[in-house]
């Protein structure tokens, strides 16, 4: 074996090992004088420390999804809190369709998101809005619709004898308005 004394010491730094680029060394002797400058303290009192930045929007990583959500108003609501608002609007949206199989095929759809739903894990608020009852759903809506024609059947009713009163009553000045000026051009000639 070889004696310790032997094989030369190796050197602990070979600065020709290592191949800095000029802006490395920059980086690192700045970085080397923010160490120095924290150590002692030179950034504690600084004005706003400690207090949140409000930076623009080009600065979130998420800029282009929510600019994407608000210039197109998508809300991203969970699906049990989606549902209870269409559920809610379900009715104002059946309300203007024309004919019961549109109807039908509506409230399915919604049953068939709700079930959809259900099968799911839960990501948010509990699940609590039920499936409808189609035959139900159809009736009312039927009975809405007769509602709303008679309602509107009305209405024109009292429009219609509205615009006849104030027909006659028109009539009337008319006439008075004729006898009138009939009797005053009688006395312009007769003068």
């Amino acid at each position: 074996m070889t004696s310790p004394e032997s094989i030369p010491p190796l050197p602990f730094y070979n600065p020709a090992a290592f191949a800095f680029d000029t802006e490395v060394a920059i980086a690192l002797i700045a970085d080397m004088q923010i160490r120095k400058a924290i150590e002692r303290g030179e950034f504690d009192d600084l004005p706003g420390s400690g207090e949140p930045r409000d930076l623009p929007d080009h600065h979130d990583p998420d800029w282009w999804l929510k600019s994407l959500m608000k210039r197109e108003r998508i809300m991203m609501l969970p699906p049990s809190i989606q549902l209870r608002k269409d559920d809610a609007a379900l009715d104002a949206e059946l309300d203007q369709l024309s004919n019961d199989a549109a109807v039908r095929h509506e409230v399915e759809q919604f049953n068939e998101r709700v079930i959809r739903a259900r099968y799911q894990l839960p990501a948010g608020p509990p699940l609590v809005t039920m499936p409808r009852d189609v035959e139900a759903t159809v009736a009312a809506w039927a009975d809405r619709r007769a509602t709303r024609a008679e309602e509107a059947h009305k209405k024109a009713d009292e429009e219609s004898q509205a615009r006849e009163g104030a027909k006659r009553n028109d009539r009337n000045r008319r006439r008075l308005f004729r006898k009138r000026t009939s009797r005053s051009t009688r006395r312009g000639t007769e003068k």
